[in-house]
């Protein structure tokens, strides 16, 4: 007969893997349903491997304009193989890490593809595994270009990340985090890059001064950037892709779909179970604990709400699991979840853009500082960063916090603990930071509110 358990967690990606060792650590007898790796897609096809591939195209690049460093480099040259195999060999890496975790906290790994029974069990294969909870968190399909399917030539994010060969000319539709990576990436290993938003702006999630200083390195590096234009009349030849946009035609070597992506619910059995979607949506409807309309049943990461992000799907699961469990805990606040684009330069936010802010009726501030300002500006050659904090006038709250720089990734973290704790950019403009550091431009940043800072 099949085990019993107290949670199932259907999907070992981020949050999957983090949920069930949450769920472990707090005495649930736990098992994940995982049909294909352990770490799922992020960490075998997504954002690992592009990662991985993004820091390869730093090191390039680096190396090959090392000049005024005082580094020259001779015959650089890019071993495509060998990147892919670090690629691969990271990913494999990670992965047995997360199964080594679960063999660690007592999880029972189950293989195959699952589906809620009427009963919100879990059936896997003919098998049916009865559970106390259920942790829906499968992720996320990549949507094509309508008439468009992916194959040889049209790629999805992965495809783009895992071939065999350098092209000399690829195309990217989308410019939001993941399509401007991989252009990011393709165009400082040297291949020809068109990126093309229907949007306004490339980033369209991000703060418009943001942007526009992505936008302008991108060009630098040689990135044709064409926004407002959708992509038409494609057709998919043996060798190339030929389509039109924004008045213009086109022949690449192969044309990368990175605009959208879909719950991946397909399967899953939800009506039968009582599960809930959201009204005129494919999201599943949870309530702040991560909750259905079928008590039994729990659902996290990108099956829920507005933003598709690992670390947002990690800490979903948490709550999850804990409310499954009764252990004391919080719903996520989805207002601080950060957005992390690990372009060059990098992108990263938290909270309301100034549009956003003054739109919902805040009376509103703003603070900028140059990277370059800073004395680890220009020791780290950061020649275009900015950080720029939005704040409400009256109290001085932080209502949201944009960088764009070589390290904003990891710069964006003190901003999220300041709002988390509800301190001010009153507060951030007295806290002292070590020099000298790129975290320096939050200081000043903070004492450019009021029209004092230092190194402006």
């Amino acid at each position: 007969m099949p085990e019993t358990f107290d949670t199932i967690i259907i999907g070992g990606g981020p949050g999957g893997y983090v949920a069930a060792i949450r769920a472990a650590q707090l005495g649930q007898k736990t098992a994940v349903v995982e049909r294909d790796k352990p770490g799922g897609r992020c960490l075998n096809y997504a954002c690992i491997p592009a990662k991985t591939i993004l820091r390869s195209a730093e090191i390039y690049s680096e190396a090959k304009n090392g000049a005024d460093l005082g580094i020259v480099t001779n015959d650089i040259e890019i071993d495509w193989e060998a990147l892919g195999a670090r690629r691969a060999k990271v990913s494999e890496t990670l992965s047995s890490g997360v199964q080594m975790l679960w063999q660690k906290n007592k999880v029972t790994l189950i293989s195959g593809d699952a589906s809620l029974t009427p009963e919100a069990n879990v059936k896997v294969g003919d098998d049916v595994y009865e559970a106390k909870a259920v942790v829906l968190a499968t992720g996320s399909v990549a949507l094509p270009i309508p008439g468009v399917e992916f194959g040889d030539r049209v790629l999805d994010t992965w495809g783009a990340w895992s071939l065999p060969q350098q092209p000399q000319k690829i195309a990217v539709v989308g410019a939001g985090a993941s399509g401007s990576e991989i252009a990011s990436a393709y165009a400082r290993f040297g291949t020809e890059v068109i990126l093309i938003e229907m949007l306004d702006q490339i980033l369209p999630a991000e703060d418009k001064d943001i942007a526009k200083i992505v936008e302008r390195s991108f060009k630098k590096q040689g990135i044709e950037i064409s926004t407002g234009a959708p992509v038409e009349d494609v057709e998919v030849g043996t060798d190339s892709v030929k389509f039109s946009y924004g008045g213009n035609s086109a022949e690449v070597d192969y044309l990368c779909v990175a605009g959208g992506r879909a719950p991946d619910t397909e399967g899953l059995g939800l009506a039968e179970a009582g599960v809930e979607l959201e009204e005129g949506g494919r999201k599943i409807k949870v309530d702040a604990y991560q909750q259905t309309s079928n008590p039994k049943v729990y659902a996290i990461g990108d099956l829920v709400n507005k933003k598709a992000l690992a670390h947002k799907a990690e800490e979903e699961g948490v709550v999850a699991v804990e409310r499954i469990g009764g252990a004391e805990t919080e719903p996520v606040d989805q207002e601080l979840l950060v957005g992390a684009t690990f372009t060059h330069p990098q992108v990263a936010s938290v909270g309301m853009t100034e549009e956003q802010a003054k739109a919902a009726g805040h009376d509103v501030k703003v603070g900028k500082q140059k990277i370059a300002g800073e004395g680890a500006g220009t020791v780290y050659d950061d020649k275009e960063g900015l950080v720029k904090l939005v704040v409400d006038a009256k109290y001085g709250e932080l209502l949201g916090a944009h960088i764009v720089g070589n390290r904003a990734c990891d710069m964006i973290a003190e901003l999220v603990a300041t709002m988390a704790l509800e301190g001010g950019y009153q507060e951030l403009a007295r806290i002292v930071h070590p020099h000298p550091t790129v975290s320096e431009a939050v200081l000043d940043a903070a004492r450019a509110v009021d029209g004092w800072a230092i190194h402006a």
